[in-house]
Formats: structure tokens, sequence, C-alpha cells
């Protein structure tokens, strides 16, 4: 048997985490087929833990002396943001090895699985084994054959040997996602809290695996291998009582890249959560199209417990759209947008900038579409180029950031032919000033219930981490005044970037 320690290791950037801590699911799903194996396994999560750092991931290999040492490369919500938690990962598993050089150390996800050339060779030295694409059928074959080797026969690993990279043959997927199960045991379920009013213990879970769409800037397609699976309606429920009665879970995330996909599915799916009546708040992001599809069930949406939408709207004019090969076009994604608020979900939006081709001009294209297309929430994440997606071979020779702790989506990585990468960062903060100063009045003259108390609420953890990350930038956004929930301005640090907000 052996003792295997999986670690998340203390990264944080401007995103997901300014409005709650989500448990590390697919590092839980990779402990729960240790477990299954016979083997021991812990986890110890410095990414969400108040307080945590690489010192609590040193003291948890001191104290816990495990065999073997995991890394995932992993942000929250989904794993088309990959890449930017690598270099965290490479210390953390360097530091496994400085308290005990016989650790054999492990490091998965979307990165690793076409990269592992590139971390095998790193410098420090810190990662023995890669593992390629799924990998709940390939770690406990791996420990199988770990104590005497060889590991040449293990599919979907890769490894040095006498200095030479040696890749085994990617594995087939899982056919029955049924059989795999999270280890929710191993979490502390006190730290995971989702932070918009209402507040309450936050979990994720996957009720399908894959896309098969091509958008050019996401990393599902590719490290899925441009397939699609779905687990089992019936299953999906087992698990959210679980959730709800086991671990007192009020909010779900769903996140899964493409929930909707099978239209006949989804809505037994719906079925069953509105049978159930679990009292769960449901958070999802899918396609647009699907939206409009389902038009004559968005009823069924909203009585399920879904109170958050996210969609990619991504581009504003249809041939950006084009050229991410998104499959959408402007008019569809505010068709959608409508929809889901009309049927009482939240929508957040979000809206790509950072393009080559880039400019003030388009700049303010965007803003005025968010705006147009009014979703309750809308975002800006910037284009950002993952070296094993297709996009990156179109654009790599704008590429000026090779640190990989910067591809968050809200660091810029691509010199737009007419723009700087500082401008491009000013413009990010001109997209955010610009959307809130003109939504947050519209949210304060909401009538007092569910949806005003939510937006504000994300408003006021949104706009308080963007000063905390963006402020030094100038930018100016709108604050909530302390007592009245009134919009101001910050004071402008860096030239006026845009008019001044008028008070209701």
């Amino acid at each position: 048997m052996s003792k295997v320690l999986f670690v998340v290791p203390p990264y944080s950037s401007w995103g997901v985490e300014v409005i709650g801590t989500w448990p590390p699911l697919q590092i839980a799903y990779l402990a729960g087929a240790v477990e299954q194996a016979g083997h021991e396994a812990r986890i110890c999560d410095a990414m969400n833990t108040p307080g945590g750092t690489f010192e609590t991931l040193r003291e948890a290999v001191e104290q816990y002396r495990p065999d073997i040492v995991v890394a995932y490369d992993y942000l929250p919500v989904t794993g088309a943001i990959s890449t930017a938690v690598v270099p965290a990962a490479l210390k953390a598993l360097g530091l496994a090895k400085a308290v005990d050089p016989g650790i054999t150390t492990l490091l998965g996800g979307p990165f690793p699985t076409f990269m592992y050339h590139e971390l095998l060779r790193d410098p420090s030295g810190a990662v023995d084994i890669v593992l390629r694409g799924e990998a709940e059928a390939t770690f406990p074959e791996l420990l199988a054959a770990l104590p005497d080797g060889p590991l040449d026969g293990v599919c979907g690993i890769a490894f040095l040997r006498d200095d030479e990279v040696i890749v085994t043959e990617i594995r087939p997927h899982i056919t029955n996602l049924d059989t795999i199960k999270p280890a929710w045991h191993l979490l502390d379920w006190g730290i995971y809290r989702y932070r918009i009013d209402p507040p309450g213990r936050m979990a994720s879970i996957l009720t399908s695996r894959g896309c098969m769409m091509g958008c050019s800037f996401c990393s599902h397609r590719a490290f899925w291998r441009g397939d699609w699976r779905a687990r089992t309606p019936e299953d999906v429920m087992e698990e959210v009582r679980l959730l709800v009665d086991r671990y007192q879970v009020e909010s779900i995330t769903l996140i899964d890249p493409y929930p909707t996909h099978d239209r006949e599915r989804w809505e037994h799916l719906l079925d069953l959560f509105i049978e159930a009546d679990l009292g769960v708040r449901l958070l999802m992001e899918t396609r647009v199209e699907d939206i409009v599809r389902d038009e004559d069930i968005l009823p069924k949406y909203r009585k399920a417990g879904v109170i958050h939408m996210y969609l990619g709207a991504e581009g504003s004019n249809d041939e950006m759209l084009d050229m991410l090969n998104k499959g959408t076009n402007v008019s569809m994604n505010e068709r959608a947008i409508r929809l889901a608020q009309a049927h009482g979900m939240v929508t957040e939006a979000s809206f790509m900038i950072g393009h080559p081709t880039e400019t003030w001009d388009s700049i303010e294209r965007t803003i005025e579409v968010a705006l147009r297309m009014s979703p309750d929430i809308a975002v800006f994440p910037v284009l950002t180029p993952m070296p094993f997606t297709p996009i990156f071979e179109e654009m790599k020779d704008r590429v000026r950031v090779h640190d990989y702790s910067k591809y968050n989506l809200a660091t810029p990585i691509i010199e737009p032919y007419a723009m700087t990468l500082e401008e491009v960062a000013i413009a990010l903060g001109k997209c955010y000033m610009g959307f809130y100063s003109k939504k947050i009045p519209e949210i304060q003259a909401l009538p007092d219930g569910f949806k005003r108390r939510y937006l504000l609420s994300a408003c006021k953890e949104m706009m308080g981490a963007y000063g905390r990350h963006f402020g030094h930038l100038g930018s100016k956004m709108p604050t909530m005044h302390p007592h009245h929930g009134h919009p101001q301005m910050q004071p402008d640090r860096a030239g006026d970037l845009a008019q001044d907000h008028e008070h209701p």
C-alpha cells in the first residue's frame, strides 16, 4: 500500500476565487481512485485554506511522510482556465523533494498532458512522472507498477529514463463515468464557501466530461480529445444528495463545459432536481445555442434550482466570434441572455478583449455591446493563448509573456498590433468601469428581493477585489457607499479614462 498526498498549491489571481472557494474536484476524483485501489490518500489544499502557504504544504509532507506527492494543473470552476497554476505546482513538488528526495512526484492536468517534455526537463527536477489525460484509471495502474517497474506498460504517462523522455500510449477514456467517485470525505468542508448573498457551503460537480466544440482558445477539446460523455442523471442526483445531506452543501456549481448537450438527458436531470426538491442552489455554464434551443423548458431550469447562468458571449461582433470559432453570433448571444433573465436566472456573460487586432475603438465597441446585451454580470477575460490550443499557433508571434503563472485570463499575454500590453491592462479596467458604472444604478433600482441582494453582493466582492489587483492602473471603478449602496467612483490615479458616474 502506498501513501499518497495530493497538494493544491497557494495560487491566487483576480478571478473566480473572488466570489468563493471551490473544492479541488479533479484531485478529489484521483484520491477516490487511489483509495478504491487499496492505497491511502490525503489532500492538503493550501489554495483555499485561510492563510495557506507553501510552508503549509511542506509541513503536510513532513507530518504525513508520503511515498508519492501529486499536484494537478487546476483552478476552480473550469479546466479552460488551466496552465496558470503550473509554476506553483512545480514549486510544491520541489518542496516535497526537499523534504525527502525519495518521494515520487506526479503532475497531471491539461498543460502536463501536452507539455510533458518541458516539465520533465525543468531545471528544478521537481516532476518524476506526468499523468496525461484522464487519470482515474491510469493512477491505480501506475501505483501497482511503481514498486518494481518498469513503467512502459502503463498507458497515459510520461517520465524520464536515462535522460530520455519516455511517453506511453494515451489511455482510452473511461466509458462509464458512474463508476468513479470523488473522495469527498478527504476534504475540509468548512473552507469551501460561496460568498455571494445568500452565502453558504459550496461544492462543484461534473455531470459530464468533454466538449466537441471547436473554440480555438479553450483547452477542453484538446484535453478531452473532442469527445463528450455523461453520467446518468440518477448517479448525479445520488451525489447531490450525498453533498447536501452529509456535507451540508448549499450551493453547487456544475463545472461541465457542456452539460446540456443531450437535451433528453438534461431535461431528465432537471426533472430529478425538481422532484428531489433539496433546496440546493445551482450555478452553471453552457452554450448560448442550447439556451435558445431550450426556450420551452427554461422554466424547469429555474424550478430545478439554477440561479446563475454563465454564458460565453466572447465577441462584440460576428467576425470576432468566427475567428474564435465559437459557432455563435451576437444576435444569438443577446437572445440567450434575454431568455435566461426572463426565466429568473442571474446572467453572467464574458466578453474577451486583447486580440491582436484590438484597438481603443474596438474596446469602446465591446463596452457598448456589453451594455446593450445587459447581462446582470459582465466579465472581460483577456484572450490568453494556452500553449497547447489552436490559437497559440495562430498568435505565437504576438505572445510577449512566457511566465505561465500570468496565464490567468486577467493579465495581457498577447501584444496587439495597435496597443501595448500596458494599454490592454488599462483597457481591461475601462471595460469593467464602463459597464458597472451604468449597471450598478440599474441593480440599485431593482425591487428588494433575491436578485437585488445577490447582485449587490456580487458587485461588492468583484469591485473590492478589482481595487486590490488593478488599482495601480488608475482605472476608476464604482465602489459601494458603505451605508446606502450607492455607487461612487474610486479616485483616478492615472488620468481620466472615462466620464464620472452621476449618482442617482
